[in-house]
């Protein structure tokens, strides 16, 4: 089972893990913050201070089109707020 899924690499994750050191990962659903915390530390080689989760609801979503009403949704999915120790950073832009 894997833990970690991708980073969220957008305008705000930037700025938290810039600023605060912070940094946010798409998580499996079934995870716990025990199981987030090892991964994270295994992976990346740093110390995790605290691990904050959260699940994303999916997003429902209707159009009218010529052949009727069509309804769609996104999927739902874990996010983890991994606070990284001070003076220790992740470097998510070394494998691209």
């Amino acid at each position: 089972m894997s833990i970690l899924i991708k980073p969220v690499i957008t305008e705000k994750a930037t700025a938290q893990s810039e600023v605060g050191n912070c940094f946010t990962f798409v998580v499996n659903n079934k995870a716990n913050k025990i199981e987030i915390k090892d991964a994270v530390e295994s992976s990346y080689g740093v110390s995790v201070t605290s691990v904050r989760t959260i699940n994303v609801r999916p997003d429902r979503k209707t159009r009218f089109t010529k052949s009727g009403m069509i309804t769609g949704k996104t999927s739902a999915y874990k996010k983890a707020f991994v606070q990284v120790a001070e003076g220790e950073t992740i470097d998510l832009y070394s494998n691209l």
